[in-house]
């Protein structure tokens, strides 16, 4: 009897639709998602990499990642370069709407701050 995992199903129309959905509102267009596979660890204390499907896109200077860690499962980031990485601050969602829009939201707040935009600010003040 084979005990090994199964290999994680890929991301489905469905489910890419959800996402390009989210980016559609959110940019006002259409945004090219890339597939592709990373190796995780999805369990902190083992050793083993598990394959799993991963969407990638970038926009306006920043990159994406949305991995697929079962069925029903996934972890995200966006990253401006290997010294700058972010997450959610959760570990998994089980709803993949809620992890794109968390992650767009915090990304969204990330980028003001990263032009200075402050809470109360005019449109004068903003560079």
């Amino acid at each position: 009897m084979d005990n090994s995992p199964q290999p994680i199903a890929d991301f489905n129309s469905a489910e890419r639709w959800v996402i390009e959905s989210a980016l559609k509102e959110r940019y006002g267009h259409f945004v090219a998602i890339e597939l592709a596979d990373s190796d995780l660890r999805l369990e902190p204390d083992a050793p083993v990499l598990t394959t799993c499907p991963t969407v990638f896109w970038s926009e306006r200077g920043c990159n994406f990642l949305i991995f697929k860690t079962a069925e029903d499962r996934y972890r995200c980031q966006f990253f401006y370069s290997d010294e700058e990485q972010y997450g959610t601050g959760r570990a998994e969602f089980d709803e993949l709407a809620e992890c794109v829009s968390l992650l767009l939201k915090l990304q969204a707040d990330h980028e003001k701050q990263r032009h200075g935009v402050q809470t109360g600010m005019t449109g004068g003040q903003i560079n």
